[in-house]
C-alpha cells in the first residue's frame, strides 16, 4: 500500500518562503502524476501545484503560479512544494496527493488515489 507523508510545514513571514517535502513510501512505480492540494479554514481543498512522474509536465494554479512548484528526487522517492513570496492568503493544510492515472484534470480530487495526513502553513503579515 503507498503511503505519502508530509512534513516541512510551520510558520513563515509573508514575503518569506518554505519547502514543504512528501516521501512516497510503499510501490509507487504505477504513481504518474504528484500533486499538492491546500484546504484553509472554511474553504475547499483546492489543486495547488503538480508534477508528472516523469518529468514532462508541471502544472500550478493562478494563484501560485510563478512562487511555487513542485521538484522530484527520485532516487529518495521524495518531492518537494517550494514555496517563495508567500503571502498570509497561502495560510492553509497541505495535502500532497498521488495519481495512478495517464491522463488526468490536475485540479480533480477524484483523480488522485493515495493523500498524505496534511501539514499545517501559517503565513504572519
Amino acid at each position: 500500500q503507498v503511503r505519502l507523508v508530509e512534513s516541512g510545514g510551520g510558520l513563515a513571514q509573508e514575503g518569506g518562503s518554505l519547502v514543504l517535502s512528501c516521501e512516497v513510501f510503499g510501490p509507487a512505480r504505477n504513481i504518474v502524476v504528484m500533486a499538492w492540494f491546500r484546504q484553509a479554514p472554511g474553504k475547499e481543498r483546492e489543486f495547488v501545484s503538480g508534477l508528472a512522474t516523469t518529468g514532462t509536465a508541471q502544472s500550478s494554479s493562478a494563484s501560485v503560479k510563478g512562487r511555487f512548484s513542485v521538484s522530484a528526487d527520485y532516487d529518495r522517492n521524495v518531492y518537494d512544494l517550494q514555496m517563495f513570496r508567500l503571502s498570509p492568503e497561502d495560510t492553509a493544510v497541505y495535502y500532497c496527493a498521488a495519481s495512478t492515472r495517464n491522463a488526468i484534470d490536475w485540479g480533480a480530487r477524484g483523480a488522485y488515489d493515495y493523500w498524505g495526513h496534511g501539514t499545517q502553513v501559517t503565513v504572519t503579515s
